[in-house]
């Protein structure tokens, strides 16, 4: 899409509703690790935090975003997920929470902990995170080899294939109500 034209409206394949545009970011609020923790148990040993979750003051997570190119829009797909990362790195994120140099850290390996919608099993796929200026969640790069996700990360989709992911995506969303 050329830049200075409107952007096109949406209907959502399932129910109908129009949307301004298509939409283009989703997300999780919790790890995937999270719903192993009963429901009555969660409060007593999960931390929770903007970004940041500890469960059972073991297993460290963070948020951050996967961001997939749309080679022929404007505006690129944004899936919010969590990854988990070591204790040191956790350590590491909380010391530069506040501090404007941490987009010079190194970036950090860590496990995908959250299902991305139409990307089939993205558990604990590998994972490297950079971080980002105050106040913007880490950017967060799929490695693992010959999965969809990092393939299409790598080379990007269509304006067409988003369109797909975000039908099917709302679909789900729709169903599950």
């Amino acid at each position: 899409m050329k830049k200075g034209k409107s952007k096109p409206s949406y209907k959502c394949s399932c129910c109908g509703e129009t949307y301004d545009e298509l939409p283009l970011c989703f997300g999780s609020e919790y790890p995937d690790y999270y719903f192993s923790v009963p429901p009555d148990e969660r409060e007593q040993r999960i931390e929770l935090k903007e970004s940041l979750c500890v469960v059972d003051k073991q297993h460290f997570f963070h948020r951050g975003r996967i961001t997939i190119p749309i080679i022929d829009h404007t505006e690129n797909l944004v899936f919010n997920v969590w990854i988990s990362i070591s204790e040191d790195n956790f350590g590491k994120r909380i010391d530069l929470w506040e501090d404007p140099s941490r987009i010079n850290a190194e970036p950090y390996f860590g496990w995908l902990q959250t299902i991305v919608p139409t990307y089939g099993d993205t558990l604990n796929i590998k994972t490297i995170a950079k971080e980002q200026e105050v106040g913007i969640i880490p950017a967060i790069k799929s490695i693992e080899e010959e999965h969809l996700l990092t393939i299409d990360q790598e080379k990007g989709i269509t304006y067409k294939r988003a369109t797909e992911i975000v039908d099917r995506i709302l679909r789900e969303q729709h169903n599950e109500k």
